[in-house]
């Protein structure tokens, strides 16, 4: 996995994080609507944390969430791509496809667009056979991508997060799964260097 190593999709670039990307990044973690279905707002400090683990994933993995650019409007809105998740729950270990966008630019079909490259990239050039994606039953926006994505849901793999106390009211978790063979409309992402943009 090289530095320059990112996708195109018709609106935007996907590529890996870099040090401008931070301070935004703090500010969207620290959203409470942003957050709203997560445990709670990050400091400054969890936000630059939760940074450097992408990028420990995108060095030893070969894939993580992507910074998201949308070129010509805003440098970075946010992450999508594909996390390693291997907290205790009966479907990990696993690879999650997530994306957390910026409020200004929630409603245009970012996350979709953005998610459909990250998970064709996570099918092709990664080699993985499932990716899922979760979220709180409360969450309609997330899980409506979801849809759109093609993923499938069996109320039978609903699960109680682990980050959450028993009997929170955001511990109820609905689970998403998708395999190549699921979804005939996704197009294979434009892998490039910095070099052939």
């Amino acid at each position: 996995m090289t530095d320059d190593l990112h996708l195109r999709t018709e609106r935007l670039i996907l590529r890996r994080w870099r040090p401008g990307d931070r301070e935004p990044f703090a500010c969207l973690n620290a959203d409470p609507e942003v957050m709203e279905h997560l445990p709670g707002p990050l400091s400054r400090e969890e936000s630059d944390g939760f940074a450097d683990r992408i990028e420990v994933s995108f060095d030893t993995l070969g894939y993580g969430l992507w910074a998201v650019e949308l070129p010509g409007v805003a440098e970075f809105i946010g992450y999508v791509g594909l996390v390693l998740q291997q907290f205790e729950a009966p479907f990990t270990p696993a690879v999650e496809v997530g994306w957390r966008l910026a409020r200004d630019y929630w409603g245009r079909g970012f996350a979709t667009e953005a998610a459909r490259a990250a998970v064709a990239d996570g099918f092709t050039r990664v080699g993985l056979s499932e990716i899922v994606s979760f979220t709180v039953q409360a969450n309609l926006r997330s899980t409506r991508v979801m849809e759109r994505l093609g993923m499938t849901h069996d109320p039978a793999d609903d699960f109680d997060h682990p980050r959450f106390p028993v009997g929170h009211c955001l511990s109820r978790h609905v689970l998403y799964r998708l395999q190549p063979a699921m979804d005939v409309a996704l197009a294979v992402p434009a892998t490039e260097t910095s070099a052939e943009r």
